[in-house]
């Protein structure tokens, strides 16, 4: 039996959630120091898979279990990660371990409690993208509701009890669906099993289309509400402005990341013939995420809120990528219309999960970088500022690079995801994916009319004495920004990976 690398990488940070409850509560600099090892542990331990991995491999790899568990209800303890979710699990390690190290800056009350909130949400996200098992899964879900909860009703704005209730109410109602549908697919399965492989072979709905549709509706919401997808999203603008900014990060580049990887996880996979039927009531509702999220982007003066509604925007194609991977050439039923190539299917469904990791990378930094300004200054008013180059050369070099990244400049990570989407979508949604492409238009005016309202023009004398980044704050961006310009320049490292993974699972769902 070799080392349990993805245990001990999941519940590492435990470890220090354990050794925080002992610090007293002055040693401050003690519970920071705890909170950065235990995030930087599962940071090594992911770097760590990341080469163990084979991406040429198809199937699980660093495969634990299945062990029993519960063995009445046959839930077993299983984890095991691919070219989707090993990405997703570097990416959570690494914003992890960089909104800890930006707060250590920024957060002054109740440092222990929001370490150990912080150290626990990490181990949700981790868990779902590391397990196998239904049961399992949907614990992990659940156990990263919370933390995030008390992080922004605790350290949030001025709205952040409200906020805060309404994120834990919609995630909840979603999450209730879910689990209808993963106790309906328990049930259907012979035997009765959580273990998600093992439902992905036997196909317990194929040739249902009455309860099958049920089931997967109740997934698409569950996931739906995460994502979030139009008209789920409410929820988002309002927690994003009232988290912390650490909060936000972690919110746009990992949790959201759990509805959209609960797609291509899930839904596509163990219901097959539903997800072909329904995609393209999944594209529209992409492409109305898109174009909406991008003109209530455009529309907005909080920097934060408008950050917020361009993640709308943004994962709106993620969800265009899943529904043409699977989606039947002019839609209708599997016996009405030809399926596009596997090459363009796979390369969409690429497109997709690329997205996902760039997303988490740049609006990652975008949020970051309105925590900087915002510690400075106190608000977040475009109209408020101007000409800050002039002040803080370092701050207009570093969040333009992240502005154009978010763009789709190319040479830039969010290019290479978004091309691949429009190039796999077109194939299946011509039009829809043409139709698209609006997104891509009014991101660039709102990302450009950013960069005048805030840079560029004359000096607001008010912010003549701002002070430029911190080493602290450079350092908390400065490994998002190189992975800009690394998947930008030279996807391949991590493509590769994906691809392989993808192909593998449209293949699967012929």
């Amino acid at each position: 039996m070799g080392i349990p690398l993805l245990t001990l990488l999941t519940f590492s940070p435990v470890l220090g959630i354990i050794l925080l409850l002992f610090v007293p509560p002055e040693r401050r600099r003690s519970m920071w120091a705890i909170a950065l090892l235990f995030s930087a542990v599962p940071l090594a331990l992911s770097l760590i898979a990341w080469g163990l991995f084979e991406p040429q491999a198809t199937g699980m790899q660093l495969e634990e279990g299945p062990y029993e568990w519960i063995p009445a209800a046959r839930v077993t303890y299983h984890l095991g990660v691919d070219g989707l979710s090993l990405p997703l699990v570097v990416l959570t390690t690494l914003l992890t371990f960089l909104s800890i190290l930006y707060s250590t800056g920024s957060i002054t009350e109740r440092v222990k409690e929001y370490c150990i909130f912080f150290l626990l949400l990490e181990v949700g996200m981790l868990g779902v993208f590391c397990s196998l098992d239904f049961f399992l899964f949907y614990v992990f879900w659940e156990i990263g509701l919370v933390p995030m909860y008390f992080l922004i009703g605790i350290w949030g704005g001025p709205q952040k009890e409200y906020a805060a209730i309404k994120f834990f109410l919609y995630t909840l109602f979603g999450s209730l669906a879910m689990l209808l549908a993963i106790l309906a697919l328990y049930f259907k399965c012979e035997p009765h099993t959580f273990n998600m492989l093992e439902i992905i072979r036997q196909n317990p709905f194929a040739g249902n289309v009455v309860h099958g549709g049920l089931v997967f509706w109740g997934l698409f919401l569950g996931f739906a509400i995460k994502v979030p997808l139009w008209p789920f999203h409410t929820w988002l603008p309002l927690a994003h402005t009232e988290a912390p900014t650490a909060g936000s990060v972690v919110l746009a580049g990992v949790l959201l990341k759990m509805g959209t990887y609960g797609f291509v996880r899930v839904s596509v996979p163990m219901m097959p013939e539903q997800a072909v039927r329904y995609a393209w009531i999944i594209a529209i509702l992409a492409l109305i995420s898109i174009i909406y999220g991008a003109l209530c982007a455009m529309a907005q003066q909080d920097l934060k809120k408008l950050i917020a509604y361009s993640s709308v925007n943004h994962m709106g194609y993620v969800m265009l990528g899943v529904a043409a991977a699977v989606g039947l050439l002019g839609g209708g039923s599997a016996g009405e219309a030809v399926r596009a190539t596997l090459r363009s299917r796979a390369l969409a469904l690429n497109g997709a999960v690329m997205q996902m990791v760039t997303h988490g990378i740049i609006t990652g930094s975008l949020f970051l970088f309105v925590g900087v300004i915002y510690e400075r200054a106190h608000l977040r008013d475009l109209d408020k500022f101007g000409g800050l180059r002039r002040v803080m050369p370092v701050y207009f070099g570093l969040f333009a690079i992240a502005l154009f990244a978010s763009l789709g400049l190319p040479g830039l990570a969010g290019f290479v995801s978004e091309f691949m989407v429009f190039v796999g979508s077109f194939a299946t949604y011509p039009l829809i994916t043409c139709l698209a492409a609006i997104g891509i238009i009014v991101t660039a005016g709102y990302v450009l009319w950013v960069i005048q309202r805030i840079f560029l023009g004359a000096l607001n004398e008010r912010w003549a004495g701002l002070p430029d980044m911190t080493a602290v704050e450079v350092a908390s961006v400065a490994p998002l920004t190189v992975l800009m310009f690394l998947i930008g320049v030279y996807p391949r490292w991590i493509v590769g990976m994906i691809d392989v993974a993808m192909t593998h699972l449209i293949q699967a769902i012929q």
